[in-house]
């Protein structure tokens, strides 16, 4: 057996108390190494691209095109603020993120069982793995492939390394590493965690797959997509903060 994730609103929760939580863009977006012209602009982005990402009339092939000129459009504007690597610690600690309920069981047990668990993000991989961290379960057996800053010997961000990866791009295109999938060889059962249509194709590096549950969390926009959603993963949770569902899942197959 072997994990594949999304982690932004799938490992971490899309809501807590009436309120969105942040993704690991939105953290860096809304802090305070972020000028105010820089956050309105990052603001109007997020409201021009976001619902054409989740528009479900829209095709991939439309959409594809439009998130690279999102992403490169917002990583053009971090490395404006000429954010510190020293800051970024601390611009977690101070942000609303927060993981799913269940998470320390999740991570626990699948570090137990020596099953790896491959983290596939459009996200910002300092962020993400800072979040980790800082809840203590960023075990041996994590892997992450995400977008990560570069940042200069004065510790400044200069740039984002390539590949860029994007919500409609998360397949072995992206994945120079698809070496580790190639000594995952005799993992050939997959649980699959995502949010999105776009993460349904972050297994397709996996060299023989005999078994893929692929769970998705449907967070947003829940009557309009409820039907993709359906038709393209084995199990849709609607608006559930938790991985009750995925632990139980592994809690079973782990006891057989």
């Amino acid at each position: 057996l072997q994990v594949i994730s999304d982690f932004d609103m799938t490992l971490s929760r899309f809501g807590c108390n009436g309120r969105r939580c942040p993704t690991s863009h939105n953290i860096l977006d809304t802090s305070r190494v972020v000028s105010e012209d820089g956050r309105r602009k990052l603001k109007d982005l997020l409201h021009h691209y976001y619902p054409i990402e989740i528009d479900p009339n829209r095709t991939l092939e439309e959409k594809r095109p439009l998130m690279v000129e999102w992403w490169t459009r917002a990583h053009e504007l971090l490395v404006q603020q000429k954010i510190h690597k020293g800051d970024i610690a601390q611009i977690v600690r101070e942000s609303e993120a927060i993981l799913r309920d269940g998470f320390k069981e999740f991570f626990g047990q699948l570090h137990k069982n020596n099953i790896p668990l491959f983290i596939f993000s459009a996200g910002v991989g300092d962020i993400l793995e800072e979040i980790i961290r800082q809840a203590n379960v960023f075990f041996s057996n994590v892997n992450v492939v995400s977008n990560y800053m570069d940042f200069d010997d004065d510790g400044v961000l200069t740039h984002f390394k390539a590949p860029l990866i994007h919500t409609y791009n998360k397949n072995n295109s992206v994945l120079q590493g698809t070496e580790y999938f190639q000594q995952l060889s005799t993992r050939t059962s997959i649980i699959l965690l995502g949010d999105s249509m776009g993460d349904l194709t972050m297994a397709d590096g996996v060299p023989s797959v005999e078994n893929i549950l692929k769970i998705g969390f449907l967070n947003d926009k829940v009557e309009e997509r409820r039907g993709k959603y359906l038709d393209s993963y084995d199990i849709v949770l609607e608006s559930d903060e938790t991985l009750d569902v995925v632990n139980g899942i592994l809690r079973y197959i782990l006891t057989e």
